[in-house]
């Protein structure tokens, strides 16, 4: 045997023993099954590069050092949230209001320790807000009123006309005294990660990028984004949606793509959870502590008769339990009537696609409405391998053809509606930053239903047995893709 087929036999062992300990590393380390089953695949197909990925993608390197979310609390204020919070569950253990009473299970689920804490609190107002030719102006307006603080952290801002106009809105507040604190993810919002963000400095504002990237080539750090898009304005007024800022969310005559998204601002004590958010991601990126005080808690005055009642759920990679995932599924478990889901992808974990089948097969109206075309051709394949079962159980499947869909929003028989950043995806789920408001009112519920059918007028049903006439090839591409949807 000469030196060269000593050595073609020497990296033969050695990569199957890497073989072996990375096999033996996604059983040990990866919970879900899919995706363990889509990991192996991967790396016995594909050799080497499989390997590559997974040590890039698979492993979860930041959640054994992720950031402490254990945050400081002034001890006179403890007091205050604790008489404040039993306060509103004597009112919760005598409510009449349908809308509490239905899903009081994902309000305990909610308030869980596990499931992150979060109080249902009540506020003055929640308002819908669509597409970004309603959010920029009431955002810009409402940071124009800022008199404390402006806490702001968004997924992607970009250096465009939107971004440019609420960057001196910034500035201008900083120069009246106003604390403005900004973060942005660092993969996300790459656009402004030099100049811009140096000007906004210089000028006094202080900024952070979350979790940033020293060398953006390695690709396991790009698992962990932060895709939350949170505004706190003086600890009272909040933002929480899908629509980040840039140009594009503004649908001018002309534009080629139309994008339909939504937002909700929130005036009120649920401020005070999405507040809560921001200060410990801000604490992480900037190495502070800020303390949770008066300053950024203030008193709120609720003159509404009828507050409306908002749970935040966030969740990260972090987290103990997938909190957006699984309030979503106890969201669909008490429904009695009607599910009205709108996605920008679909690539489900099981236990969300079988609820939805177990709610369509008892009779309840299911209706999930995502783009005709993404923008991930890879993704929109995928999502197509999943909806053979929803349509043969009665769920009603709609694309969307007005332009993209990129909304993220939930509405139970009218009374529960939800508006976040987590698509319906592994990613969302377990491995991006992501928070999402539920509101327990009919008034909000009822209007985002009204949207929702009003998108369906700009909509096309797919109906079952057109979907089983496609191409066997096509079928079968989507369930060779479906095997690694864990992946994408």
């Amino acid at each position: 045997m000469n030196n060269i087929n000593i050595w073609l036999l020497v990296l033969e062992i050695c990569y199957l023993a890497l073989l072996i300990f990375t096999c033996l590393k996604i059983i040990y380390d990866t919970r879900s099954i899919p995706k363990t089953l889509a990991y192996f695949l991967f790396v016995l197909l594909v050799p080497i590069i499989g390997i590559v990925f997974y040590f890039s993608f698979g492993i979860n390197y930041r959640k054994k050092k992720m950031y402490n979310k254990k945050l400081e609390v002034d001890e006179s204020l403890k007091a205050e949230f604790k008489e404040q919070f039993n306060e509103i569950n004597k009112r919760l253990s005598t409510t009449t209001d349908v809308a509490l009473l239905q899903n009081l299970e994902l309000i305990k689920l909610l308030s869980n320790s596990k499931g992150g804490n979060e109080m249902i609190l009540p506020n003055e107002k929640a308002e819908l807000l669509i597409n970004g030719e309603m959010f920029f102006p009431k955002l810009v307006e409402e940071l124009k009123k800022a008199e404390k603080h402006i806490h702001i952290e968004f997924y992607i801002y970009e250096d465009d006309e939107i971004g440019n106009q609420i960057k001196d809105i910034l500035i201008q507040k900083v120069k009246e005294g106003v604390e403005v604190r900004f973060i942005y993810d660092d993969f996300g919002s790459s656009a402004i990660r030099r100049s811009f963000t140096r000007n906004l400095i210089e000028e006094g504002v202080q900024v952070f990028p979350f979790n940033k990237l020293k060398l953006p080539a390695l690709a396991n750090r790009l698992n962990y984004r932060n895709h939350r898009k949170i505004v706190v304005i003086d600890g009272e007024t909040s933002f929480i949606g899908g629509i980040n800022i840039s140009d594009k969310y503004i649908n001018a005559k002309g534009k080629d793509l139309f994008w339909r998204d939504t937002h909700l601002m929130i005036k009120g004590y649920t401020s005070f959870s999405l507040q809560r958010i921001f200060i410990a991601d801000w604490n992480f990126s900037s190495n502070e502590n800020l303390i949770i005080n008066k300053k950024y808690f203030p008193d709120i005055e609720i003159t509404n008769p009828k507050p409306v009642h908002v749970q935040i759920a966030s969740s990260g990679p972090d987290s103990e339990v997938p909190n957006i995932l699984y309030s979503l599924i106890q969201a669909i478990n008490l429904a009695q009537e009607e599910i009205l889901l709108t996605t920008p992808y679909y690539i489900p974990e099981q236990i969300l696609q079988e609820s939805l089948i177990i709610a369509a097969l008892s009779g309840i109206k299911v209706i999930l409405l995502v783009p005709q075309k993404g923008d991930s051709k890879l993704v929109d394949i995928a999502a197509r391998s999943y909806y053979e079962e929803l349509l043969d159980a009665g769920v009603k499947i709609y694309f969307y053809q007005k332009g993209f869909v990129h909304s993220k929003t939930f509405v139970s028989d009218r009374k529960l509606a939800s508006v976040g950043t987590a698509n319906l995806d592994a990613r969302s789920f377990g491995l991006n930053f992501e928070v999402s408001a539920f509101v327990y009112n009919k008034e909000l519920a009822n209007q985002l239903a009204d949207e929702f059918y009003k998108d369906l007028e700009d909509s096309t049903e797919i109906v079952y047995v057109d979907w089983l006439g496609r191409g066997r090839f096509k079928q079968f591409s989507e369930r060779i893709i479906r095997l690694f949807s864990s992946l994408l």
